[in-house]
């Protein structure tokens, strides 16, 4: 099965800005640009930590207060009440992501950490791209049938082996209705899980049912007694 990278989605023209970048200069690009953070690169392209809009509010904030209010915080936090440049400003290490991560993964991390887009980097730092909850949300828009169709081709045929015709998979927004009757239970399992990871399933209902209960089963040596291989 082919699954859907973060290279597939991810937007590769970046507005970035450098360590040295001031307060005013990072705002208007955040305003102009229509967006809420951007990656803060080094002299080679490396992305060292990402500023937001949150951080500049932050900033703004705290401007004027009693000097006993900065005491207060910690000491990473009143570096930035005071900070007029990107490097003492912006949060750091970023959180990244690769291309070749599935777009799944980027998913879970952007809902992990509570962000809205991640820097995509190649293996040393350097910045590729950027990928946002929106470009992740795209991969949920595959059609209704070319879904149905890598399940059957893909997870039944191909992978499991099985004829696509002792399974009836039904489609609806996204929706995967499995139904049938198969050999093993643990083809049931395996078949659920493999639906789950195509791209586009929003979720899976399995109503498949199975002739033998083979879950747990082992061969096992007869000499001494360790686990061969799974029965199935």
């Amino acid at each position: 099965m082919r699954t859907l990278k973060v290279q597939d989605v991810m937007t590769r023209n970046v507005t970035t800005v450098r360590e040295g970048t001031p307060y005013k200069e990072i705002a208007a690009k955040l305003v102009n640009s229509g967006i809420s953070g951007l990656p803060v690169l080094s002299p080679t392209g490396v992305v060292v930590g990402v500023v937001s809009e949150g951080d500049l509010l932050f900033n703004e904030g705290s401007a004027g207060k009693h000097e006993h209010w900065h005491d207060a915080l910690h000491p990473a936090m009143a570096r930035k009440a005071e900070a007029t440049v990107a490097r003492d400003l912006m949060s750091k290490p970023a959180v990244t992501t690769a291309p070749n991560t599935p777009v799944r993964k980027a998913a879970t991390l952007l809902a992990r950490h509570g962000y809205k887009r991640l820097p995509v980097v190649d293996s040393v730092g350097r910045l590729l791209g950027i990928v946002s909850r929106r470009d992740v949300l795209s991969a949920f828009l595959r059609p209704d049938p070319d879904i149905a169709g890598e399940v059957e081709h893909e997870v039944l045929l191909r992978t499991m082996s099985i004829n696509p015709a002792q399974v009836d998979v039904a489609v609806t927004d996204g929706v995967v209705r499995l139904s049938g009757r198969l050999e093993r239970k643990s083809m049931v399992t395996v078949i659920e899980s493999l639906t789950h990871a195509v791209d586009g399933v929003v979720d899976v209902v399995n109503e498949l049912t199975y002739e033998s209960d083979d879950e747990g089963l082992r061969l096992v040596d007869p000499v001494d007694g360790t686990q061969l291989r799974d029965l199935w």
